[in-house]
């Protein structure tokens, strides 16, 4: 799918926003990790990946605001909760975006983006994919969960959350 010239170019949409999403059972994780190497290796494929792993990313923007060595003694003081909240205020939607955009996208570009399970409860990809960035590329989320075209199930267990810009892949 992430080689046809139609999800490379978003047609066929209605004016939707090229998002798709691949679920799969979160016991299959490790299995999901090894195809997505092979994605990034393929050198047969007919489109340029660009993979996100959105827990990296993350534990690169507390690394860039030195706080990455902190939040251990800061959870232990001051309870999971506390902490929870602080992150999730200094670390939103906007700077996951500015550095997804860090390098410019190139034409014929699919962005994947991985790592949804390991990110959460720090981010939860339907807040992310309300963002702007994915009007004009493709995008494949790998989601560990559950997605009916109207709502994102996590783990096929937490609450849902309702979405509806996205395409189901499987």
């Amino acid at each position: 799918m992430i080689q046809i010239q139609d999800f490379l170019e978003g047609k066929g949409l209605s004016n939707e926003v090229n998002i798709r999403i691949f679920c799969y059972e979160p016991r299959d994780e490790m299995a999901v990790r090894h195809f997505i190497e092979q994605l990034s290796t393929d050198l047969t494929l007919e489109c340029q990946l660009r993979i996100c792993n959105l827990y990296q990313i993350f534990l690169e923007i507390c690394e860039d605001m030195d706080i990455l060595d902190a939040i251990p003694d800061m959870e232990e003081e001051d309870g999971h909760d506390y902490l929870l909240e602080q992150l999730q205020s200094t670390i939103g939607v906007d700077e996951i975006v500015q550095e997804i955009q860090s390098e410019p996208f190139q034409p014929g570009e699919v962005l994947v983006l991985t790592g949804v399970g390991e990110a959460f409860p720090f981010m939860r990809i339907h807040t992310l994919l309300e963002a702007s960035l994915f009007a004009e590329r493709p995008v494949l989320v790998f989601y560990p969960g559950t997605f009916n075209d109207q709502q994102l199930r996590l783990f096929n267990c937490l609450k849902p959350n309702n979405y509806y810009r996205a395409f189901n892949v499987v």
